[in-house]
């Protein structure tokens, strides 16, 4: 009895050490793109040929095969919404293949694909708020600010707004919107960053923190659950951690 009360006491220990960080089960062929979260606290997972969902603890609920190149992705009433690009990324208009794959929350069965061919520069991110889908994607390196597609729910195209921030490398990789109002947007690049705006996408900062692989809302204020992809050997895993927001505005 008194191990078993041990061996309970440091697995305690462990998970409180950890932060709360959730492990995605499985390995991947590519890197993890984006992660999202529902109203229960499940977690989406998108691995760029793979779709994953766990419970908030990473226990397996379903996986899909899915084409390349899923990128970030946001859930919405029982459906799970994902960037996608079958075309270049980065280049000048008339190379991506930008569409929005709508999947079951449930099984993670394909149900139906919108075109998005506002997002030029290839779709690879996504978010969902106040009844709008809001899609950011790839920038050709001649590009001094970065874009967000606005489309209503049935993907009519709304309008394009423009984000002073300078050029990011390969644009913006994911996208979510606090709690408070404010959208961070993360970006590739050595180091890594993350851009801040306000609702009507006012730049409000860059910071050193690297969110270009995931990045969703929680149930707190003032935090958000930050993911991190890793590489062993030709595989790759995920885990996600909630971060405070003010540890990457300090960056």
């Amino acid at each position: 009895m008194r191990r078993n009360v041990l061996l309970m006491l440091g697995l305690l220990a462990a998970a409180c050490a950890g932060g709360g960080e959730v492990e995605c089960p499985g390995e991947y062929p590519r890197h993890l793109q984006g992660l999202a979260a529902d109203d229960d606290g499940n977690l989406y997972w998108s691995f760029t040929t793979f779709l994953v969902k766990t419970d908030g603890a990473g226990t397996p609920l379903a996986k899909v095969a899915v084409p390349s190149h899923y990128g970030d992705l946001t859930w919405h009433a029982g459906k799970v919404y994902v960037a996608v690009n079958f075309g270049k990324f980065n280049q000048e208009p008339g190379q991506a293949r930008s569409w929005v794959c709508v999947h079951d929350a449930g099984t993670l069965a394909l149900l139906s694909s919108n075109a998005v061919p506002e997002a030029v520069h290839g779709a690879g991110g996504m978010e969902w708020h106040n009844g709008r889908f809001f899609v950011v994607g790839g920038l050709p390196a001649s590009h001094t600010a970065n874009y967000v597609y606005e489309y209503t729910e049935s993907f009519a195209f709304v309008k394009r707004h423009v984000i002073a921030s300078g050029q990011t490398h390969l644009g913006i990789q994911t996208a979510c919107r606090g709690r408070d109002g404010t959208w961070w947007f993360g970006c590739y690049g050595k180091p890594a960053v993350t851009l801040r705006t306000d609702d009507r996408f006012g730049f409000l900062g860059k910071h050193v923190f690297n969110t270009s692989v995931g990045i969703a809302r929680t149930k707190a204020d003032g935090e958000l659950l930050v993911a991190s992809n890793r590489l062993a050997g030709k595989l790759n895993t995920a885990s996600a951690k909630p971060v405070k927001t003010e540890e990457i505005t300090a960056k």
